[in-house]
């Protein structure tokens, strides 16, 4: 059974034919319209590339904003143009295809633990660290989505009281202190301090780049990512206790100059430190094209088994 993942982005509309090992067999990429009705039409005339060249049992959608409990319905997504729009039912119609929804961290997560750095594990957590974090989490296969469909907002667990602003509203969220946006803001913060080459107003890329050739600042400013990534992992363990963290997004990125030194600080500050075990912290396997494969799974179960799944 071949089905199509597709990656709903505020740049671009990403599709991909997927086995059922998780392996893509070919993709298609058309730029983000801006208006809900355009983009609906660019999804269908992307998936038609490929069903015209494969056969199709079903397409799923990862959508980086909140999905319905039924996953029909795209609630809000702050990148897109669907507001409380019954996405699932209007492409289905189109395609003449079984389609569902679903939010593009739960999509990667999916993605690592039947086929990347989380396979075998019973609870699976995934942080995707880019301009902000995303989260999901597997409990024995299937993902955890909460009462209403929207949890978990790991980015916007609050770890520093009365600290930086954050988009949502509230102050010192986990992404305000770890996220690309974070590792600039942190790094523009300590400009002046120490022997640094970045400009004023680096890009959290600008920062990693910088701290990778030794930079003084930069490295500072990674070190402090690092010790919220920490932090905010012990706080992941103490709710939910996994198995396994997997670590993606374009930050996962520069992983080697802080995933080590992370692990050190959740190690010491998760509850019972020295008298538990620890998850497992791992980088992603399958990088930019984890939400396509785990949104491709997904649409698989949903043609096999029905709504009720993963």
């Amino acid at each position: 059974m071949l089905t199509i993942g597709v990656d709903v982005g505020g740049t671009s509309v990403r599709a991909a034919v997927a086995d059922e090992h998780g392996q893509i067999l070919r993709m298609h990429r058309v730029p983000t319209p801006k208006t809900g009705p355009e983009l609906n039409t660019a999804i269908a005339e992307t998936v038609r590339v490929l069903t015209d060249q494969y056969p199709i049992d079903g397409v799923g959608l990862a959508v980086a904003g909140f999905v319905s409990e039924n996953r029909r319905v795209v609630r809000f997504a702050p990148h897109l143009p669907w507001r409380h729009v019954a996405v699932a039912d209007e492409l289905s119609h189109r395609l003449g295809l079984p389609v569902v929804l679903e939010h593009d961290a739960n999509a990667a997560a999916v993605a690592e633990q039947r086929f990347g750095a989380a396979v075998g594990a019973r609870v699976a957590a995934l942080v995707a660290i880019g301009t902000g974090i995303g989260g999901a989490l597997v409990i024995d296969g299937e993902v955890f989505r909460g009462a209403f469909g929207v949890a978990p907002e790991l980015g916007h667990l609050r770890l520093v009281p009365d600290g930086r602003k954050c988009p949502c509203g509230k102050s010192g969220c986990w992404e305000r202190y770890c996220s690309g946006t974070a590792l600039a803001a942190t790094a523009a913060e300590l400009i002046g301090t120490g022997s640094t080459s970045l400009p004023a107003e680096p890009s959290g890329f600008d920062v990693a780049r910088a701290a990778d050739a030794g930079d003084e600042v930069a490295v500072r400013a990674v070190d402090d990512l690092a010790r919220w990534l920490g932090e905010g992992l012990a706080l992941v363990a103490d709710v939910y206790d996994p198995e396994v963290v997997v670590i993606s997004g374009g930050v996962s990125d520069s992983a080697h100059l802080f995933l080590d030194k992370a692990r050190d600080h959740y190690a010491a500050a998760v509850t019972g430190s020295g008298h538990r075990p620890l998850a497992r912290i791992r980088v992603a396997h399958h990088g930019d094209p984890a939400a396509m494969i785990g949104a491709a799974a997904i649409a698989r179960q949903h043609v096999l088994t029905g709504p009720r799944v993963l």
